[in-house]
């Protein structure tokens, strides 16, 4: 059984003793209201380059308004260090209800461009005691399913523990908004 409405807010148990959220993150690269962005971005143009120079994201196509894509289809080629602040609903509709915030970081991991290592707080509104969860983790770009660990959290998630499975359900890229947004489908499964 899935919480939904009220799952972030006010965790039960849903069958023994690990409660199961459902929370849908939008991450929305460019556009007019972002909630990602790119903080540094590698344009190494090889592996045989001796190195990557740290470049601050406005020096780069995408600080312009080009798009460079990468193997991940966004532009976030190896290397590149993203910071979010992205929406969470209860449903994959952007409109949905709105459940807290995602802040934090993912970074392209791989050379190939095929795993981003994420780490971030969800912090749920409407809890009276500052509830927030705390992943970590890699996501894979095009898995069917990514994992990733809860490794604490604040409030009634106070020594939260678990584990996150991650879907993306729309293809990254493709234009939903004003913007590239790619919808994460977080289903957190929570011992505490």
């Amino acid at each position: 059984m899935l919480l939904a409405v009220n799952a972030a807010v006010d965790p039960v148990k849903a069958s023994g003793h690990e409660p199961i959220l459902e929370l849908y993150m939008h991450d929305i690269l460019g556009g007019s209201n972002p909630t990602a962005r790119p903080i540094l971005v590698c344009l190494a143009t090889s592996m045989e380059e001796p190195a990557c120079p740290a470049r601050r994201f406005q020096d780069s196509p995408l600080g312009r308004g080009q798009t460079q894509l990468g193997p991940d289809g966004l532009g976030l080629g190896f290397g590149t260090i993203t910071v979010i602040d992205d929406i969470l609903t209860t449903a994959p509709e952007l409109g949905s209800q709105n459940v807290g915030k995602a802040q934090g970081v993912y970074v392209a991991s791989s050379a190939d461009g095929s795993t981003q290592m994420m780490a971030f707080i969800a912090m749920i509104e409407g809890g009276e005691y500052g509830d927030t969860l705390n992943f970590y983790g890699v996501f894979k770009i095009g898995s069917p399913m990514s994992h990733l660990s809860v490794t604490g959290g604040t409030g009634k998630f106070r020594s939260a523990s678990g584990f996150a499975e991650v879907r993306s359900l729309i293809p990254p890229g493709q234009y939903v908004t004003d913007g590239e947004e790619t919808l994460l489908r977080i289903i957190v499964h929570l011992s505490y």
